[in-house]
């Protein structure tokens, strides 16, 4: 891998200085629910050595009384009842992620020890999954624009669009399709918690899971016992900010692989010149040329080769990509073969739309297409080779004639409680800037953990920064400021996670 781990941090951390942000009051008063729920467990009937139930909230937390509904739950039992420390509640991130899936997956995801002191809980978060989901008539979200704009024209599509798609979504969700920002989620964390019967809480988020918990911060300074933030959203970030940061990280952690690659005999493209050819691939896409799979007159767009390079470099894994980049360009057929990613028609008669969350918590809506060209001249200076960042570009788009009702601004905590963070130096899906921004935002009590690594979400890649979480959670001890953890020696139990683990997150393949 090429050593520019110093200097890429010094840009992005000089970067994160500068970069726009939204004044946001803080007067909002954080009021805990008055009265404890009651859960009613049992075995779940996807997974039934797990318990599941449901919670029900109200869809606007400033009314109470109103219309509600019901949060899907699930949980795994401390598998020691004598050691037990509580409940710990998890999230997987997103937007659009389940929680419950996660806690049916944890016993492969977390350590012994953690499942050993943990009643393991995790929820779908609202408008996600199996708590009520922000749905679209499937006739109006097939009709669906390309979602890079290249022209004036193309944004006219898009603006006539979302003014179709909004309705009809809103009409289908009913009125939680204005509140599944995620200060609302906060709340119904809040909520949990209380049912559980927990005084403070406990919680592990990854990716837009650590948006959920930096709300909670905010809004419940007083009832944390501990927040572990996996790879952290920054909710600070204007338009502007957003996308240029993430054009540096996927282009760094492409870098990362060419830089694997040009070392590694095994890879194979090794000796060849990796950049000429993704050039080339990204040419003949734009020309509408290239087939996927090669042969099969299906046509692969622009953004979907790029979407290969952030989902390549997420878990990460090199090999695939590099074997997917070689077999478009004319070479043998990959071991494994990733299903086409991006954005495609759905079947049936509805469409799920997770990227509303985004919208109702970033300010991504652009105006006019000149302030779009303007975001894209920027991150294609800044990402050379890959161009830009697939994913933003392709929730762009949807955010348009939409405000957000949690508005980006910087946090503000004031309760004791240490909260830590964590990342690693070449995350493509949430940069390292991210994390390192929101530790200064929350103050003295944040701390930030840094894995030497590569990829998305940091627990479970490597033995140091696995324990000091867990030692965490467990015992609320954080690490000195400043500590950082090298790639070494991997958790027993865990999945050992190499430079080329085959984790292409599915929820960015094909879908909805």
């Amino acid at each position: 891998m090429r050593k520019r781990t110093s200097t890429l941090a010094a840009a992005l951390l000089a970067l994160a200085t500068v970069l726009p942000v939204s004044m946001f009051s803080t007067a909002e008063a954080a009021t805990t629910p008055a009265d404890k729920s009651t859960i009613a467990w049992a075995p779940c009937e996807e997974e039934p050595s797990a318990e599941c139930g449901k919670l029900t909230v109200p869809i606007d937390w400033s009314k109470p009384d109103g219309d509600k509904i019901d949060l899907a739950l699930a949980r795994r039992k401390a598998t020691d009842p004598s050691a037990r420390v509580g409940s710990l509640v998890i999230n997987p991130g997103g937007p659009g992620g389940s929680g419950v899936e996660a806690v049916y997956g944890a016993p492969g995801s977390y350590t012994e020890e953690l499942q050993k002191r943990f009643d393991i809980v995790g929820f779908d978060p609202r408008g996600v999954g199996r708590s009520h989901p922000v749905i679209c008539s499937a006739s109006v979200y097939n009709q669906m624009p390309q979602t890079v704009m290249r022209s004036q024209a193309d944004f006219a599509a898009w603006d006539a669009f979302t003014k179709k798609l909004h309705p009809d979504c809103r009409a289908r969700t009913g009125p939680l399709y204005d509140f599944v920002d995620s200060r609302s989620v906060a709340r119904d964390m809040d909520a949990l918690r209380a049912a559980l019967g927990e005084q403070k809480l406990t919680f592990y988020g990854i990716s837009y899971g650590t948006l959920m918990g930096q709300m909670y911060a905010e809004l419940f300074p007083n009832n944390i016992r501990a927040l572990a933030l996996d790879s952290n959203m920054d909710h600070s970030l204007g338009a502007a900010g957003f996308l240029a940061t993430e054009a540096i990280a996927v282009e760094d952690a492409f870098d990362q692989m060419i830089g694997w690659c040009e070392q590694d005999e095994s890879c194979v493209l090794h000796g060849k010149d990796i950049r000429k050819m993704w050039k080339d691939l990204l040419t003949k896409a734009r020309n509408g040329e290239l087939d996927y799979p090669p042969g099969s007159g299906k046509k692969m767009t622009e953004i979907q080769v790029i979407y290969n390079a952030a989902l390549g470099t997420e878990g990460p894994d090199w090999r695939t990509l590099s074997e997917v980049i070689n077999w478009l360009s004319g070479g043998k057929e990959p071991s494994w073969i990733p299903p086409l990613p991006g954005r495609g028609p759905v079947q049936g008669d509805t469409a799920e739309l997770p990227t509303r969350i985004l919208c109702q918590d970033y300010n991504l809506g652009v105006r006019s297409y000149a302030e779009y060209a303007a975001y894209m001249k920027v991150s294609n200076a800044l990402a050379k080779d890959v161009r830009y960042h697939p994913y933003p570009y392709d929730d762009l788009p949807i955010c348009m004639n939409s405000k957000p009702v949690n508005p980006p601004h910087r946090l503000k905590y004031t309760g004791s409680a240490p909260i830590l963070l964590g990342s690693s130096l070449h995350d493509p899906a949430t940069p390292y800037v991210w994390s390192a921004h929101v530790t200064r935002q929350l103050g003295s009590k944040a701390v930030l953990l840094t894995y030497e690594g590569w990829g998305h979400r940091i627990y479970g890649k490597d033995k140091c920064q696995t324990d000091i979480i867990d030692e965490y959670l467990i015992s609320l001890k954080t690490p000195p400021p400043g500590t950082r953890c090298a790639v070494g020696t991997f958790k027993d139990g865990l999945r050992k996670s190499t430079t080329e683990p085959r984790a292409w997150p599915t929820d960015k393949l094909n879908w909805g």
